[in-house]
């Protein structure tokens, strides 16, 4: 019985001695092994089973893929003394584990010591330049708010000019924070600016700006449109006009060549039989002038009647 249970007392023990001896690094960790609190050899970074001293080595396991920081948005004057608030952000990863280890020695802390590192390199850049130099990173062509400006005003705009850009800012950024963290064992990937937006008090004053340069553009336009409207009537009244002169003129000078060719038609004809012509224009007149309602009292002298002067009805 006795034996049973020793027996059974090292199973147990071996068991635990082998558990804590054997540990797991997966892909995106790395472990620093250590004795009493103080390290032994190199990380260990090859993902798979390791093993180690149980109970005197401890393995102590830190992140080796890349990790993001946050900063806090807070209040930045730029170099023109506008408030605006500032939200950035950044990726850093652990490149020496035992650095890491000696002087942090876990990702809380190292957030906090991103934070007393980044925030004021990003407040110092910031303050040393103007709004535009964060905002834009190249000398644009052409820019929405330009569009529409008189060539007077448009000179207004060159204060708008960049000379260094917000590219070279954000480089600028990083550059600055990273040796300050190497001795942490830490390297900063990347450092990006997430949001730029204007404080309450400046962001009212601004956007009545912006909407007062919208109604100028816009009365611009709408100045121009009603121009061009004027001069496109003027130009219609003028083509109309000038239509309906030259048909009046092709009008009156085809009735002149008909009202000619008529006369000459009459003419030709009262030449060739005279009597006959009057006899039938009598006639006509005749017609027009008499009906069975009309009353006329004449002499018989009258050139009117001649025609019916000696005219009997045969029976």
């Amino acid at each position: 019985m006795k034996l049973k249970v020793t027996f059974f007392v090292v199973l147990i023990a071996v068991i635990t001695i082998g558990l804590s001896s054997a540990y797991v690094i997966d892909e995106t960790e790395q472990v620093v092994i250590t004795q009493f609190g103080k390290y032994i050899g190199k990380p260990k970074t090859e993902p798979g089973l390791h093993f180690k001293w149980p109970l005197v080595w401890e393995a102590n396991f830190f992140p080796k893929n890349l990790l993001y920081w946050d900063g806090d948005p807070g209040q930045i004057p730029t170099k023109e003394k506008t408030y605006i608030w500032v939200n950035s952000f950044a990726r850093w990863k652990i490149v020496d584990a035992i650095k890491f280890f000696q002087t942090i020695n876990n990702v809380n802390s190292a957030l906090g010591r991103l934070d007393d590192i980044i925030d004021p390199a990003v407040r110092n850049f910031i303050t040393s330049y103007r709004l535009i130099e964060t905002v834009r990173t190249s000398n644009r062509e052409m820019d929405i708010t330009e569009i529409g400006i008189d060539e007077s005003d448009r000179k207004q705009t060159s204060t708008y000019a960049i000379t260094t850009g917000r590219d070279k800012i954000i480089q600028g950024i990083l550059e600055q924070a990273q040796p300050k963290l190497q001795r942490f064992g830490i390297a900063l990937v990347d450092v990006q600016i997430k949001r730029i937006n204007y404080v309450e008090e400046v962001r009212k004053s601004v956007y009545g700006r912006m909407i007062a340069e919208r109604k100028q553009i816009a009365e611009k336009y709408r100045s121009e449109g009603q121009g061009e409207a004027r001069k496109i009537l003027g130009d219609k009244e003028r083509d109309l006009k000038q239509i309906t002169s030259m048909a009046y003129r092709t009008a009156q000078e085809l009735k002149g060549e008909a009202d000619a060719e008529a006369t000459r038609l009459y003419a030709e004809a009262y030449s060739r039989d005279p009597e006959f012509y009057s006899f039938i224009k009598t006639l006509d007149t005749y017609q027009t002038a008499l009906d069975e309602k009309s009353s006329l009292i004449m002499s018989t002298n009258s050139e009117f009647l001649k025609y019916l002067k000696g005219y009997k009805h045969k029976e």
